[in-house]
């Protein structure tokens, strides 16, 4: 019989999760680069490089990758030949190692975990609680895998009981564009066929932990019905045209993975959850021998690749800009912001939104006239830090407020990730405001443009705080401009157009 002690689990649970934290795994990077080789978008090719280079940075200065460090999801399967040496649960000792990975002073992770969701929803400030799935196998060891799951992708999540007649693929092409980019492709698809509706779900998010092996599969062919579906919704979505980050372009996913369980005669269950490009997982077993080894992956294995604004990039001073400025900023185009502006999440918006349903008055720090603000929750400072990672969040979460905002502030801009929805966009058209988007997955190199921070209003909310940024040169993509055009909008069809695979009605 496997002793296996207490400790040994929760530093191997804590070790992973800081490893995942700063390491993509080596396939993602491969696959990364292979599709910003081939890439023909230029704005996709952009967005595919900040990711990358992101990404070394974030291994050489063990940092995270993505401001959002996940909820952290465990899949473990224990022998029954195994006896845990501890005078705690299994689940309470995998908790204790996500909050020590969380809590660790060298690399701080950002706490997003909320207690009572449907009431008071109050951060837990550790992280905890991990959303664990367990089962008992014969053998005598233990297997994890842990993945730290972002909202953002998390939130575009989506089921259907279909009949047993109905395309899958169909399904999954007509659903995909309704994902918009919230959950910032490139990434990987996980889909769950079979089983319950609950059971399909849970073999989507485990198929997600399976290595990047496409290209394998599409040069030794089909085997399976599961594998011939893998590679016709793998083509067929990148078809689409979505591209990275939303732009247009040839790469939407890197790969789409398909698990399957027996089903009742009368259902058919799908599941599809997709991966952003933060992907972050990591698989370890324990025998007893001591804590899990987690071998780095070399330097080398990330491609030698530099950003450079382009030669027509837009030099912006937000503390000077007016309105004259913004309404000649077109769709598409590549600014350089530098000054100050205001950062703001979702609670943020609903604070504000309650003071003015008050008649009160917004906090001293909080002027928004003739302003940005910035939908970010950034990760806390380490050492010479000004400030964490600091990435966009999905700005449609935002839309609700956007109106509201933008007639009552004085607010002459945003800057966020993905998509605004139709009625957000036309907001923004009505007042001539604009809405710029930032790379989701290029977290720590968006924070090295940032050189002052401070927390202005709010801190009671931790990461949601409204802090004050001073940036130097940060890149953005003009998103909506002033008119009400999406590159959102425009950019795919144009891709799709172009590629030419998908009849543009199938799936508006």
């Amino acid at each position: 019989m496997t002793v296996i002690t207490k400790e040994d689990l929760i530093q191997s649970v804590q070790d992973a999760l800081q490893y995942i934290s700063y390491y993509h795994p080596a396939d993602f990077i491969k696959a990364v680069n292979e599709a910003y080789e081939r890439e023909e978008s230029s704005a996709a090719k952009d967005a595919m490089a900040q990711i990358l280079i992101n990404s070394r940075m974030c291994a050489e200065g063990h940092r995270p990758i993505c401001q959002d460090t996940g909820i952290v999801n465990v899949f473990v399967s224990v022998g029954m030949d195994v006896r845990f040496e501890t005078d705690q649960s299994l689940e309470d000792m995998i908790n204790e190692g996500v909050r020590r990975a969380y809590m660790l002073p060298d690399n701080v992770l950002r706490a997003s975990v909320l207690a009572d969701p449907a009431g008071k929803r109050t951060n837990t400030k550790d992280n905890t609680p991990a959303v664990i799935h367990t089962q008992l196998v014969m053998g005598d060891k233990v297997e994890v895998h842990v993945a730290a799951k972002g909202g953002g992708s998390e939130a575009k999540s989506k089921f259907a009981m279909l009949n047993p007649a109905d395309s899958i693929v169909d399904w999954v092409i007509k659903t995909v564009p309704t994902m918009g980019a919230g959950w910032c492709p490139p990434g990987m698809l996980g889909i769950g066929i079979g089983g319950t509706s609950e059971k399909a779900m849970l073999l989507a998010k485990r198929s997600l932990m399976e290595p990047i092996d496409i290209h394998e599969l599409q040069a030794r062919g089909p085997s399976s019905r599961t594998e011939e579906l893998r590679l016709e919704i793998f083509d067929k979505v990148n078809s689409l045209g979505i591209g990275a980050q939303g732009l247009g372009g040839l790469t939407t996913v890197l790969d789409v993975k398909i698990m399957d369980y027996p089903t009742h005669a009368a259902n058919l269950p799908v599941a599809m959850i997709p991966n952003c490009a933060a992907t972050r997982h990591a698989h370890f077993v324990l025998d007893g021998s001591g804590v899990a080894e987690l071998p780095a992956p070399k330097l080398e294995d990330w491609p030698k690749i530099t950003w450079e604004a382009g030669p027509n990039s837009r030099r912006v001073n937000l503390d000077t800009v007016t309105q004259a400025d913004i309404e000649s900023w077109k769709p598409g185009e590549t600014l350089l912001l530098s000054g100050k502006m205001l950062t703001g999440r979702d609670a943020a918006h609903k604070r504000i939104r309650d003071l003015f349903a008050e008649g009160k008055e917004l906090p001293a720090g909080v002027d928004l006239n003739g302003r940005f603000i910035y939908y970010v929750g950034p990760v806390d400072p380490v050492r010479e830090e000004v400030v964490g990672p600091a990435g966009p969040t999905t700005a449609t979460r935002m839309d609700g407020f956007t109106d509201m905002m933008l007639e009552k502030t004085g607010l002459l801009g945003m800057v966020g990730k993905a998509e605004r929805g139709p009625a957000a966009v036309e907001s923004i058209r009505k007042h001539k405001a604009v809405y710029l988007m930032a790379v989701g997955g290029a977290a720590y190199l968006v924070s090295k443009a940032i050189r002052k921070s401070r927390v202005v209003a709010f801190e009671d909310l931790g990461m949601e705080a409204i802090h004050e940024f001073e940036v130097e040169d940060m890149p953005v993509t003009v998103a909506v401009d002033s008119q009400g055009d999406s590159v959102h909008v425009s950019g795919p069809k144009t891709w799709q157009a172009k590629i030419g695979k998908i009849p543009l009605a199938n799936v508006e």
